[in-house]
């Protein structure tokens, strides 16, 4: 799955580069996207996210792509690995500037865990 997001002025830190807490908020909000949409009807909790590393700046007007791969699936969980990368009209021009593994846990009303079938 591929997702979208626009770089805006309340988005920046400090310096006029994006916050990495955004980031994360992104990166995080299109695994679970792609999670509810792999599993119609579940709830789920964010339970960890991989190594946190970023490689780029990223400055204001930038377009980020996030690409979703559903990489684990457990009894109980679910693993995407995002990575974001700079968009650009130009296929071979796209860097990327952060990936990470997220992994959320399928829970019931209560709160438990339940089985993601």
């Amino acid at each position: 799955m591929q997702n979208y997001q626009l770089v805006l002025t309340e988005h920046l830190n400090h310096y006029g580069f994006l916050f990495g807490g955004t980031l994360l908020k992104w990166v995080d909000e299109s695994a679970y996207i792609c999670a509810r949409l792999d599993y119609p009807g579940k709830s789920f909790v964010t339970v960890g996210m991989d190594k946190v590393s970023y490689k780029k700046r990223v400055e204001l007007g930038t377009i980020l792509r996030f690409n979703v791969d559903k990489i684990k699936t457990g009894t109980t969980s679910v693993t995407y690995k995002v990575t974001a990368s700079v968009a650009s009209a130009f296929k071979d021009d796209c860097s990327e500037i952060f990936s990470t593994m997220v992994t959320f846990v399928c829970i019931d009303e209560n709160g438990n865990k339940r089985p993601l079938e």
